[in-house]
């Protein structure tokens, strides 16, 4: 069966809001007794197709375990982790020995695909149903945007990739749209969800986690940089910054807390409960924190996705945010509730302290957030853009903006940057970046945009790395087997 394009989108999770699941989930009648022709009949409908979209966000193939490992652990910032032969999938990812076969480039694929299927359907469908109109418009933004967000992810890995528009229900005749295509419908689609959704501000509390213009500009402003339109990068990224929507909260480390959820500087974070329903079953919750969670003693999760000493090593050894980044052994948990003990059976033992799990709750389907889009990345993006526009001065502003609030009031650490030489400037904007957003899923694609990835690989002796291969990643092959070879593979993996 073509699972990922006959994949019924409505199933229970339709009826989960945006940050949970609510009371009346269990009253409700199946929606795999409706189909998505009889589905889209009222308001409340509408929304939920809606909702179903988001919750792909929690899913296990979109943002948990294969997502670490085409991300972080497949850079310079991240080893594997947990016990050397636990997860052989991710090590081959860590160490580049992988090929078209590896579960993590089938997984994503599957995941993200679901998730533009669901979107397509709100797309076609939510303009023909009857409800109000700004709602319509609303959704119909919301889902242009998650869909956007689906396809710069896969683009990025990938290269170009089938570009579907529309609800498909066959594998025959699927391409794959070129690169350029590609970005160019992602820029549309951010461009028409940022002319109609609200800001974060106009949306009540209980809705927060839901796209909006922010959400839209600030990615908007990241494809721009990924294909080097700095002129749009820059006045988009200024967009969001000028907009009095967000602000750099003053804590790093808070940030990465339950208290910091949705905060000043949150422009997209994906809204996760503890809950004993985990991923794909309708719940609130999701494994990201789980799988990277301290392994052992105590036994809080699966102690993957370590931070590498190479990143250790790169930060100032002054600068707060390497701590707060790096949960060594010995070292209380965030939150108080418990110290790490030294796990015997694991050489080199670390976590990621952005994404950890409380001894407190249940850690089957962690409480934490999945930060995807912060202030500061846009701030970056802007400092960059700015830099490669001769626009020194702005450039130091927006960067030193991140160092500020870095540095915690500390005026003896992390001075300004002052260089007006453009190539010194790019450096340490690019340093910024790596020290800011670490484990935080981004390094990978920022050393591919940079055109550093084959430098960094072989300073961190991954010399398996092969930049006529390992530029792109391997098209799954169930998939280009499912088209009969219409879609054609990546080079260096037939």
């Amino acid at each position: 069966m073509k699972k990922w394009f006959l994949y019924i989108f409505l199933g229970t999770a339709a009826t989960c809001t945006v940050s949970s699941c609510g009371e009346d989930f269990l009253e409700q009648d199946p929606l795999v007794q409706q189909t998505a022709s009889n589905f889209f009949e009222t308001e409340e409908q509408a929304i939920e197709a809606t909702n179903a979209v988001y919750f792909m966000l929690r899913d296990w193939s979109v943002h948990v375990f294969s997502y670490i490992g085409l991300t972080d652990i497949h850079s310079d910032d991240a080893v594997k982790g947990s016990t050397p032969n636990d997860a052989a999938f991710l090590r081959e990812l860590d160490d580049y020995t992988y090929d078209q076969f590896n579960i993590a480039f089938g997984g994503v694929w599957s995941g993200y695909y679901r998730g533009i299927r669901r979107a397509n359907e709100v797309i076609d469908k939510v303009p023909r149903a009857n409800i109000n109109d700004d709602l319509g418009q609303r959704l119909v933004g919301e889902a242009k945007f998650l869909r956007a967000y689906f396809y710069f992810f896969l683009v990025r890995g990938f290269g170009g990739v089938p570009l579907l528009t529309g609800p498909t229900i066959s594998a025959e005749g699927i391409t794959r749209a070129t690169e350029a295509q590609v970005l160019d419908q992602i820029e549309q689609d951010l461009i028409d969800a940022a002319a109609v959704l609200p800001e974060k501000s106009e949306y009540p509390s209980t809705e927060l986690g839901r796209a909006t213009r922010g959400a839209a500009l600030g990615f908007l402003a990241k494809v721009y940089l990924w294909r080097d339109n700095y002129d749009d990068a820059l006045t988009t990224a200024e967009q969001v910054i000028n907009s009095g929507e967000y602000s750099l909260a003053p804590d790093f480390a808070m940030i990465f807390r339950v208290a910091g959820e949705h905060g000043s500087g949150s422009i997209f974070e994906v809204s996760a409960t503890s809950s004993q329903v985990g991923h794909g079953q309708g719940g609130g919750g999701s494994q990201f924190n789980q799988v990277q969670g301290v392994r052992g003693n105590p036994n809080l999760g699966w102690g993957f996705n370590w931070p590498s000493p190479e990143l250790e090593a790169s930060f100032d050894p002054q600068d707060p945010r390497r701590d707060a980044t790096i949960l060594y052994v010995g070292e209380e948990l965030p939150d108080g509730s418990a110290v790490i003990v030294d796990n015997p059976n694991l050489e080199g033992e670390r976590y990621n302290q952005k994404a950890w799990v409380s001894e407190q709750i249940n850690q089957g389907a962690a409480e934490g957030n999945i930060r995807l889009l912060r202030l500061a990345d846009i701030l970056l993006v802007a400092a960059e853009a700015a830099n490669e526009l001769n626009q020194t001065g702005k450039a130091q502003m927006y960067l030193n903006m991140v160092r500020q609030r870095a540095r915690g009031g500390d005026m003896d650490i992390l001075p300004d940057v002052t260089t007006s030489d453009q190539a010194q400037l790019r450096t340490a904007i690019w340093n910024e970046r790596r020290w800011e957003l670490a484990m935080e899923q981004q390094r990978w694609f920022d050393l591919k945009s940079q055109g550093r990835l084959e430098e960094a690989m072989r300073a961190v002796g991954k010399t398996n790395f092969d930049p006529t291969r390992h530029i792109y990643w391997p098209i799954p092959q169930q998939e280009v087997d499912l088209t009969g070879g219409d879609l054609s593979q990546n080079d260096g993996w037939n």
